[in-house]
């Protein structure tokens, strides 16, 4: 009697547990192909952006002490303390060269729409099969909302919003904000880009 109530039990859970996994599959089958509404969109997009460069922004908090001019030299007899604006920053601050190389659109290199440009401004671009997207790529191997392009301190920087097949910068798979130098092949899906 007991064997076969505890067996009774275990087909039980184990059925709950298939309609669990087969309901999570459905949602997230529905949510990638409808997406969300366009103002939640926007809502959650600014938040995950706000989530993302809040400890960025922590960390970088000391780096945004004044570093000495090239006029002021540390002479060789100063003692081995080191002054209030003589520490390193801890994210690398871009050369001039580099700041000069701003680039000022995106160009379609291959996939469907290659040859397609955008002009590049401030404000966030999103990347994705959903019709409210600035860059809309209709392919069987890109999300509704796949990918964001942004503007944070002065260098471009592309996320990942939890695609299904990923986004790609110089062919590795990217997890977290990545910059994307001038010249640099970004995938999503079957379509490739470059910032120039």
């Amino acid at each position: 009697m007991t064997s076969e109530l505890t067996l009774l039990v275990l087909r039980l859970a184990f059925l709950a547990a298939l309609w669990i996994f087969v309901f999570s599959v459905i949602y997230s089958l529905r949510s990638d192909l409808f997406g969300t509404r366009s103002s939640a969109y926007k809502q959650a997009m600014e938040k995950s952006r706000q989530q993302v460069f809040a400890s960025a922004d922590n960390d970088a908090a000391p780096a945004a002490a004044p570093a000495p001019t090239p006029a002021a030299p540390v002479r060789s007899s100063d003692s081995g303390d080191a002054g209030p604006g003589s520490h390193r920053p801890s994210t690398p601050v871009p050369s001039p060269a580099a700041r000069s190389e701003r680039p000022s659109k995106l160009v379609i290199t291959s996939g469907p729409k290659r040859g397609t440009e955008l002009s590049l401004r401030s404000e966030p671009l999103s990347i994705g099969r959903s019709g409210d997207s600035d860059l809309v790529i209709q392919d069987d191997y890109s999300s509704t909302h796949h990918a964001r392009l942004l503007l944070w301190n002065d260098a471009w920087m592309v996320q990942d919003l939890d695609s299904t097949n990923g986004t790609y910068v110089n062919g590795k798979r990217v997890s977290q904000p990545t910059h994307v130098p001038v010249g640099t092949p970004v995938r999503i899906g079957t379509t490739t880009f470059e910032l120039r």
